[in-house]
């Protein structure tokens, strides 16, 4: 059988995908990215696209961490924006997070009907990328984008992934996908920075969330997906590479 991927980008987009792939949902700016960061360090996190679902599930929660974002403002009733670095700072025990941004907590939730949805940014792309190319035969990269934009940092995330699929024997399943690894497969992290998410974060005076993206680069061997509204660790069986069991990070 040949082994294929495909790149798209926009939270909509998945709804292509939900049957027939598996979906590698990418926000390297910052949603994705602050969500691996959280289950790293002991957290468990649920993604919400609204600040209503945001409050309800809070009530179901022992003390959850309100993060996030939309159209980059913190909602007043936060405790703290989309914020990786701010959350590293924090040290505090691994409370329950709940995270919504503008467009990668949509992405989560439009995927969420497909039964393999991946949840990835530059700390663990490599990881991602291995484990997914032992086990599904047609994977779709998506980037969240933002403002209908698809962001620099996240089509560099999806062709580094897509250059690994290649090399492990994957085919590009159109021109649009093949072109995108090939201008941005060899490009360094420092790329990022140049975008309009980077920009954005400079002007807003959130730098060090930008260092903080730059600075971790598959740092991560874990993997994680999506489960119902929560991210979860994948962790391989002892026994055998092929049989694995998602296990909650506490």
């Amino acid at each position: 059988m040949t082994r294929t991927f495909t790149i798209d980008y926009l939270p909509e987009a998945a709804v292509r995908y939900v049957s027939d792939y598996a979906i590698v949902a990418i926000d390297v700016i910052r949603a994705t990215t602050m969500a691996v960061t959280a289950v790293a360090l002991g957290h468990q996190c649920y993604s919400v696209t609204s600040v209503e679902e945001a409050h309800a599930l809070a009530s179901e929660l022992d003390n959850p961490i309100l993060a996030g974002e939309l159209k980059g403002v913190m909602p007043k009733s936060f405790h703290m924006n989309n914020s990786p670095a701010e959350l590293v700072r924090r040290m505090e025990a691994a409370r329950p997070l709940i995270l919504l941004s503008s467009s990668g907590t949509q992405l989560l939730h439009t995927a969420s009907s497909c039964p393999h949805v991946y949840v990835s940014c530059l700390r663990n792309c490599h990881a991602v990328s291995r484990y997914m190319a032992e086990r599904h035969p047609r994977i779709a990269l998506i980037g969240a984008g933002s403002r209908g934009e698809f962001r620099e940092e996240d089509q560099l995330c999806c062709a580094w992934m897509g250059r690994y699929l290649m090399d492990a024997g994957y085919h590009p399943e159109n021109d649009r996908t093949a072109d995108i690894v090939e201008q941005w497969r060899e490009e360094p992290v420092a790329a990022c920075a140049t975008g309009a998410s980077g920009a954005y974060l400079q002007r807003s005076g959130q730098l060090d969330d930008l260092d903080f993206v730059l600075a971790h680069v598959n740092d991560l061997s874990t993997v994680f997906m999506l489960e119902d509204r929560e991210l979860v660790a994948v962790r391989p069986s002892a026994q055998s590479s092929a049989q694995t069991r998602v296990a909650r990070v506490a």
